[in-house]
């Protein structure tokens, strides 16, 4: 099996919001612009026509101390167990590789408006791809009891609750 060291990617465009502050919570009424570089600008052709979009990308502001990070407890609660970097949505992990499901509210002349974005002003981003729930949608997952409770500490309902209104 051949291996590979290094991956070399670049960012199709950045983030404009008014958000500054990484530790920032309340994320799910944020409207941000996802500004695409000219080149990449059409390749959006028919992102308009879903109501979802999936956002990777790089968390910029992650330290390097923060990479090295391999165990954490999620926002730093003494309550919540701690857990490997991989079992928790963290920015501190080895590759910090940010991904939100979010609303698209527009897309016009390489900008890409939506909601709910966790990312703050500059982030770059690594790459769109439309919300297919054939694809993404996982019916009844599985989760630990903490990540409610890790969900009402930063203001937001757990996608079960979420799925209730």
């Amino acid at each position: 099996m051949e291996t590979m060291d290094e991956i070399e990617i670049g960012p199709i465009g950045f983030v404009r919001n008014k958000v500054k502050d990484k530790e920032y919570h309340g994320w799910r009424d944020v409207v941000s612009d996802i500004l695409v570089k000219e080149e990449y600008v059409p390749g959006l052709e028919g992102l308009a026509d879903f109501s979802h979009v999936i956002v990777l990308f790089w968390l910029h502001r992650v330290t390097p101390e923060e990479r090295a990070t391999q165990k954490a407890r999620p926002l730093r609660k003494a309550e919540i167990p701690e857990l490997g970097v991989f079992a928790w949505h963290s920015s501190r992990r080895p590759n910090p590789i940010g991904m939100s499901t979010v609303k698209l509210l527009g897309v016009e002349n390489g900008r890409v408006r939506v909601q709910g974005l966790d990312a703050i002003d500059g982030t770059p981003v690594l790459d769109l791809r439309p919300y297919v729930a054939e694809y993404y949608r996982v019916d009844r997952p599985a989760e630990p009891a903490w990540v409610a409770q890790a969900m009402q500490a930063v203001s937001r309902p757990t996608p079960r609750e979420e799925a209730m209104d």
